[in-house]
């Protein structure tokens, strides 16, 4: 009998690989989102229900007397929404799979790899506090009523459509252009970078599994360039020779604090993960996986495949145009 799974969400950048992966297991499939149109496809073999997350009877109404062997909610970060889902989903699932994030982590880490021991703190970032305490919750709810979560910590997880980078497009069209982009820091810290399709190999290779029940694990790549070599990749794959500029990290932060939070709290430090609890329950996890110099072909492909999509962000783009000024390496007399 094949494992059934219910995913709310479903058509993200992550969760999208993820449904594609658990169909081509075999899984029985369905996702229940609000219905809005987007560009990712799924395959034909989805069961699509409507409903809102947020609003718990329209979800009874969708799902009816329907139980499941897994459920996935991608759309939760507040403690206050998973409380409701551990109300809605315990006696209707065998198992819950929680989509926290490896920014929750001990940052800055103070040893690497990280491995899922690591303690969870996070000073700089709200985002990550929250996902911290939905965690505490769902183990609270294991350990007393035997609810049975799985937490999911994915890192930095790309699919075609998602440059790695704080204003996305705009620094792609910075380098077309001819303009500097800021690097933060030296360029030289290590970042993990996962394409979705890989992280789905693992996921899938979770759902169902009652020895995954009570764990937490995170999925991320094997592989961790610097930035520089981010950035190099991506200017490759473009055409051009890039213009990259450093700047600290409290400096980008001092003149846009909604660019620093992710910085400081996530980006600025490096990360490199274990995988090896992972891989003992899902051991084709990382087979075949995509070196982000391939990875960033395909991201600017789809880019230049889709102009309407080829959205500048204008004040990241004024700040690094103020950052690039004020760093950028003055020539010598």
């Amino acid at each position: 009998m094949s494992v059934s799974v219910l995913f709310i969400g479903g058509t993200g950048r992550i969760s999208t690989s993820c449904v594609r992966e658990a169909v081509r297991r075999g899984m029985d499939v369905t996702v229940l989102n609000r219905g809005r149109t987007s560009e990712r496809t799924l395959p034909p073999e989805v069961a699509l229900l409507t409903g809102d997350a947020n609003d718990p009877q329209s979800v009874r109404e969708a799902l009816a007397d329907r139980t499941f062997d897994a459920v996935v909610n991608w759309v939760n970060f507040t403690p206050e929404q998973v409380q409701r889902d551990i109300d809605l989903y315990a006696d209707r699932t065998g198992q819950y799979l929680f989509i926290s994030s490896a920014s929750a982590y001990q940052t800055p880490p103070a040893r690497l790899p990280v491995t899922e021991s690591t303690p969870l703190r996070n000073p700089f970032w709200q985002y990550s506090r929250d996902k911290i305490a939905c965690e505490d919750l769902l183990v609270k709810a294991y350990r007393d009523n035997g609810f049975p979560a799985t937490i999911i910590r994915p890192s930095h997880t790309y699919d075609e459509t998602m440059l790695p980078f704080d204003g996305g497009y705009t620094v792609l069209d910075r380098m077309r252009s001819g303009k500097p982009v800021v690097v933060h820091g030296d360029g030289t810290s290590l970042w993990t970078i996962t394409h979705a399709r890989d992280f789905a190999v693992g996921f899938a290779g979770l759902l169902g599994r009652d020895d995954a029940i009570g764990e937490a694990f995170h999925i991320t790549g094997d592989e961790a360039p610097t930035w520089n070599q981010i950035f190099g990749w991506v200017a490759e794959a473009a055409g051009v020779e890039p213009n990259l500029v450093h700047v600290p990290s409290d400096a980008i932060a001092a003149a846009d604090p909604r660019w620093g939070a992710g910085l400081l709290g996530d980006k600025a430090h490096s990360m490199v993960f274990d995988n090896a609890k992972l891989k003992r329950l899902v051991p084709e996890f990382g087979l075949g996986a995509t070196p982000y110099r391939l990875g960033a072909r395909e991201v600017v492909a789809w880019y230049d495949a889709h102009p309407e999509h080829q959205t500048v962000d204008a004040d990241i783009d004024k700040t690094m145009d103020r950052l690039a000024e004020a760093y950028a390496p003055r020539p010598i007399d």
